[in-house]
């Protein structure tokens, strides 16, 4: 069984945070050094942070202000021993030089421990933040990821493993036949190289995804080490793994290397019923029109205009409704909820 924890300083929940016992804040260093020490003492394989480049009102308490992944992670390095260290880094608004170095950095650093969640960055808000231009559609967003990772894995090809040399006798300190210039000329990204600093520990740092849409299982079945999942049903849970599978074989990739990874949300008490009640309680916390604002945003569409205690509507197609927008409106609609 692999595990992972999805730190959130201000919670899942978007109000789980006024609890009265709660620990919570985004920059509380001490809670989220405590979250990844616990989760390495539980033996958890990696401690994962989602991100995004862009803020507001509507946005999930947990990511209206956050540490940058990358920085946090390198101190948190410093902090654990052997717990995977997985950041979330956009390939619509990153460089590919710039994130090979991030990533080969955190790996050397923690001694082959970096994990890099690849997303191209599902908030059309983001491209105010990188200039003028739009932000690019879904299909284009998945074309330039794949060439991006494409040019991170040339960069971290750059120098062989035993590249560095460091022979005092005859003064050589990198042998210059085993540094590779990547010479990467595509459609999205040119890139020379070679990378400023060497072969990562691991190779290639573990690549997450978790696309679910049909270009984005494309990708991971391409390219991904461990995929996250939003399933309800067991059956789901196992056409989602086959068709991942299937699109790695076809690939030409050893399918039992990919692993999926289901998103659960766990409710601790004493007793089930003591867990239940949490849950009701985490209920009564929630402002019904902060919740609809960051519902809004999660499906791109203005949900103030429907009926709290009505059905969840089938909603027209969006930019963010992909993937696990729908997955989570038609779970939604199969059970019976309504939006409260």
């Amino acid at each position: 069984m692999h595990l992972s924890v999805l730190a959130l300083g201000a919670g899942n929940n978007i109000f789980g945070w006024r609890l009265k016992d709660s620990q919570a804040g985004s920059l509380n260093l001490g809670l989220l050094t405590h979250i990844i020490k616990t989760a390495e003492r539980g033996k958890f394989d990696f401690f994962f942070l989602a991100d995004a480049l862009n803020t507001g009102a509507n946005v999930h308490p947990s990511w209206t202000v956050r540490y940058e992944p990358l920085t946090l992670l390198s101190y948190l390095a410093g902090q654990t021993s052997h717990i995977g260290l997985a950041a979330t880094v956009s390939t619509t608004y990153t460089q590919p030089y710039n994130a090979a170095r991030y990533f080969a950095s955190l790996d050397f650093l923690s001694g082959g421990r970096a994990d890099w969640n690849v997303v191209g960055g599902a908030f059309p808000e983001a491209a105010a933040n990188f200039g003028n231009v739009p932000h690019p559609p879904h299909p284009r967003r998945y074309a330039i990821a794949r060439e991006f990772i494409e040019v991170m894995k040339g960069l971290w090809d750059s120098w062989e493993a035993d590249a560095l040399v460091m022979d005092k006798e005859s003064g050589l300190y990198i042998d210059p036949e085993k540094m590779h210039v990547l010479g990467h000329e595509g459609e999205h990204f040119s890139v020379k190289g070679p990378l400023n600093i060497l072969r990562p520990p691991q190779g290639y740092p573990v690549i997450v995804q978790a696309g679910a849409s049909e270009e984005g299982r494309a990708l991971a079945g391409d390219t991904a080490d461990v995929i996250f999942s939003v399933v309800s049903t067991f059956e789901e849970s196992k056409a989602f793994r086959d068709d991942l599978r299937a699109r790695a074989a076809k690939a030409g990739r050893n399918p039992d290397l990919l692993k999926v990874v289901p998103g659960i949300f766990v409710m601790l008490g004493e007793s089930e019923d003591d867990a239940r009640a949490r849950l009701a309680e985490l209920g009564t916390m929630i402002k019904p029109e902060v919740g609809m604002q960051v519902l809004s945003n999660f499906f791109g569409h203005d949900m103030s205009v429907f009926d709290l205690d009505g059905p969840v509507p089938d909603l027209p197609p969006t930019e963010m409704m992909q993937g696990y927008s729908v997955i989570l409106s038609d779970m939604a609609r199969a059970k019976g909820l309504t939006l409260r």
